[in-house]
């Protein structure tokens, strides 16, 4: 059965980060794979940039920024319509961090509302050092809005606490711990939690209620940016 992935959240959330990996991932088990980029804001750290790692490993990719499989602006409607008539295994939507990126995904609403409610998941990837993610009562408001802007309820959230170069398994733990906060007020589970594999088998070692530690997901880097750099074009 087609599974849809759509990924949601705040600026530097690590969204793009996790739907390569995701992809990748799906791909090495033989899933026909594809990747929907709808962030069309940030450019810093942009999908097309990787459309060649996606393609060499088999795995399609539909982008408004990539010339090569003549995808344009104008053709993205159909181009992304695929993503529920054509015949995949894995869909990934990497959705921009922000109401225009958001509203994108209510053109579709009745694609997604045609899916089984078992084929559909909306994750709101969460980095609680990000501005807006700090606090359970922030990261519900901002999923709020999302929400409304999108027209999709988040159906799980992930664990994706770092500042990139200066990450450790400590971030993992300050996540773990707002995260479990966010999903007993909410009802929404922890599906993922995410990591550098060195960080992520630490945290683990912990031995926390891993039902506030989801599926564990350990992340190759695709996306080689600093955070100096990042920070300081203020995306």
């Amino acid at each position: 059965m087609k599974q849809i992935i759509v990924l949601i959240g705040n600026y530097g959330s690590g969204k793009t980060e996790i739907a390569l990996n995701l992809a990748v991932n799906a791909s090495k088990k033989g899933l026909n794979t594809l990747v929907i980029d709808l962030d069309k804001v940030n450019d810093y750290f942009r999908m097309s940039d990787r459309v060649e790692l996606l393609t060499d490993r088999n795995i399609n990719v539909v982008s408004p920024t990539f010339a090569g499989k003549g995808v344009t602006p104008s053709s993205m409607s159909s181009a992304v319509a695929s993503a529920f008539d054509g015949d995949w295994d894995y869909v990934v939507f990497d959705v921009g961090g922000d109401a225009a990126g958001a509203l994108s995904l209510g053109r579709y609403h009745q694609d997604f509302a045609a899916l089984r409610p078992e084929q559909l998941h909306v994750y709101d990837i969460v980095n609680v050092f990000r501005p807006m993610s700090g606090t359970p009562d922030k990261i519900l408001a901002l999923k709020d809005e999302m929400e409304g802007f999108a027209r999709l309820k988040v159906t799980g959230f992930v664990n994706n606490a770092n500042l990139l170069n200066y990450a450790s398994a400590d971030d993992l733990r300050r996540g773990y711990d707002v995260l479990r906060e966010t999903s007993e007020m909410s009802g929404i589970p922890v599906v993922h939690t995410t990591g550098r594999s060195e960080f992520l088998e630490a945290f683990l070692e912990d031995g926390r209620d891993s039902a506030f530690i989801g599926e564990p997901v350990a992340l190759e880097t695709y996306m080689h940016r600093s955070w100096e750099a990042f920070t300081h074009q203020g995306f």
